[in-house]
C-alpha cells in the first residue's frame, strides 16, 4: 500500500506527523482501544488520532448520534441547532468563555484567535514559547524545533522558523519567550509591549514534555497582558483532555481566548475560538463594519457538532479521575520497566498523557529536555519494538489513553515495555 501511496502523494504521505520509515503501518478498522492493520493484526492505540479519541475508537453512543445525524443532515449553508448546543457546552466548562466560534482544526483555531487578538488591538507581533507547538501557520510555526545551533541566548531566544517556506518577516514579528523562566519573559513582554497583539501558551506544553506552566508564571503573563493592553490565549487543542474544565480550570488563570479542537469534534475535524465576549466581537456578523470575516464551508458542520457534544456529554468530572489513574499507572510501570534495565530515561506525564525520555534529567524548562541523536534513535527503536509488541505509540516515544482502555492495557503495556527496555539496553548499552 505504501509503494501505492508514493505513486500519488510526495514521499507517500499526506499527514508528515504519522509518517515513519520504513513506511507506516495502514489501518483498516478499530473498535475501543484496539485498531487492526490491513494484514489483519491488532494492536492497542495508545495515540487515538493524535490525542483526538478521547473515548477510543467507535464508542456505540458516538456512532449512534453520528447516525442518527447523518439521516438528517450532513452539510448546509444554514446554521444548524447542534452549533449552539456544543458552544453552551464550552461555555458552561470554561469559566473564561462567553462567546465561541468554530473552524475545522486546531491549526485554524490559532491562526483565527491570533487575528482576533491582532484586530481586537491593533498590534500585529506575537509571544510565543520556545518549543511550543501550535499548529502549521507561519507565525504559530516559529522556535518549535529549534536546536542550540540556532536557538541563541537562554534569556532572549532566537526566533527560528520551524519549516521552509516562512517568509522572513514573520520572524520579526514573533517574541519567543523562554518557558517557565518568569524575570525573562518579563523583561521580553516590557520590551515588546506596545507592540505585542497577544500571547499564545499552552498551560501544558505538549510537545516539549509535557511541561506544566508553573502557577506563578502563568499568573504573571495575565499581569503582563492586563497591564499593557495585550490578549492572553492559551492553546488547548490538546489540554482540553486534562480536565472538566481543562487545564485553565486547574490553573485558575482565565485567558483572554482559548483555541480549542481535538476532543471536541469527537473524531471528525474541528476547531474553536472561545473567550470573552468583548475580545470575540470582532467577529460580530451584526456589526456594519465586521472586524473580521470569518468564513469556512464545513464550520459548524452538524455531523462534528454533534459528535462533539455527545464525546463532552461522556465526560463527566469522574471520567476524567479516572484516565488519571490510568495515566499514574502508565507512569509506574513504564518507570519500573526503565528502573529494571537500568536505563538512563524518565517518565513525564500529566493526566492522560506521557512521554518517556532517554538520557538528560527531567525539567520544566525547555532546554534542559534532553534531544540527542541518542536519544531519537532510541525512541525510534522502541516505537518499532513497542508495534511487534502489540502496542501503538508515537514514534517520538507518546502515550495517549482513552476511556476505553482498563487496568488490563496498562499491565500489557508496561510489560511489553519491559521487554522492548531490554532489547533497547542489549542495542543502545
Amino acid at each position: 500500500m505504501y509503494r501505492e501511496a508514493i505513486d500519488v502523494m510526495p514521499g507517500g504521505s499526506s499527514r508528515a506527523t504519522i509518517f515513519y520509515a520504513p513506511y507506516p503501518l495502514y489501518a483498516a478498522s478499530a473498535k475501543g482501544c484496539r485498531v487492526t492493520d490491513v494484514d489483519g493484526v491488532e494492536r492497542v492505540d495508545f495515540v487515538n488520532n493524535m490525542s483526538s479519541l478521547i473515548h477510543g475508537h467507535n464508542h456505540p453512543a458516538v456512532n449512534a448520534a453520528v447516525k442518527a445525524q447523518l439521516d438528517r443532515l450532513t452539510a448546509v449553508s444554514m446554521p444548524t441547532e447542534s452549533e449552539i448546543a456544543l458552544a453552551r457546552e464550552l461555555c458552561h466548562r470554561l469559566a473564561s468563555v462567553d462567546r465561541v466560534v468554530f473552524t475545522n482544526s486546531g491549526t485554524e483555531a490559532v491562526m483565527m484567535a491570533i487575528r482576533a487578538a491582532r484586530a481586537f488591538t491593533g498590534r500585529s507581533a506575537i509571544a510565543k514559547a520556545e518549543g511550543a507547538y501550535h499548529g502549521a501557520y507561519d507565525f504559530a510555526e516559529v522556535s518549535v524545533n529549534s536546536t542550540p545551533d540556532t536557538w541563541g541566548s537562554a534569556d532572549a531566544p532566537s526566533a527560528v522558523s520551524a519549516t521552509e517556506g516562512i517568509p522572513d518577516y514573520v520572524n520579526e514579528d514573533v517574541i519567543v519567550i523562554p518557558y517557565n523562566d518568569l524575570d525573562a519573559t518579563e523583561a521580553l513582554i516590557e520590551a515588546s509591549r506596545d507592540r505585542l497583539a497577544c500571547i499564545v501558551i499552552d498551560p501544558v506544553v505538549s510537545r516539549a514534555g509535557l511541561i506544566r506552566g508553573r502557577p506563578e508564571y502563568l499568573a504573571r503573563l495575565r499581569a503582563l497582558c492586563d497591564a499593557y493592553g495585550i490578549v492572553l490565549i492559551f492553546d488547548e487543542v490538546l489540554s482540553f483532555r486534562l480536565g472538566y474544565n481543562g487545564a485553565q480550570g486547574q490553573s485558575g488563570i482565565r485567558p483572554d481566548l482559548t483555541a480549542l479542537g481535538k476532543i471536541i469534534g469527537g473524531g471528525f475535524p474541528v476547531g474553536a475560538v472561545a473567550g470573552s465576549a468583548e475580545v470575540m466581537s470582532v467577529f460580530d456578523v451584526r456589526m456594519p463594519h465586521v472586524k473580521i470575516h470569518h468564513g469556512g464551508t464545513y464550520n459548524a458542520n452538524p455531523i462534528t457538532m454533534t459528535a462533539g457534544l455527545k464525546t463532552l456529554e461522556l465526560l463527566p468530572p469522574p471520567a476524567y479521575a479516572r484516565l488519571d489513574a490510568l495515566g499514574a499507572r502508565a507512569k509506574a510501570v513504564l518507570t519500573a520497566g526503565l528502573a529494571e534495565e537500568k536505563l538512563d530515561g524518565f517518565v513525564r506525564a500529566d493526566g492522560s498523557l506521557l512521554s518517556i525520555f532517554f538520557g538528560g534529567r527531567d525539567s520544566d524548562r525547555f532546554r534542559d529536555l534532553p534531544r540527542s541523536d541518542r536519544q531519537t534513535a532510541m525512541q525510534r527503536y522502541l516505537h518499532s519494538a513497542l508495534l511487534d509488541e502489540g502496542i501503538i505509540s508515537t514514534p517520538f516515544s507518546a502515550f495517549i489513553l482513552s476511556t476505553a482502555m482498563t487496568e488490563a492495557e496498562i499491565d500489557a503495556l508496561g510489560e511489553a515495555a519491559a521487554r522492548c527496555f531490554a532489547a533497547l539496553k542489549r542495542q543502545f548499552g
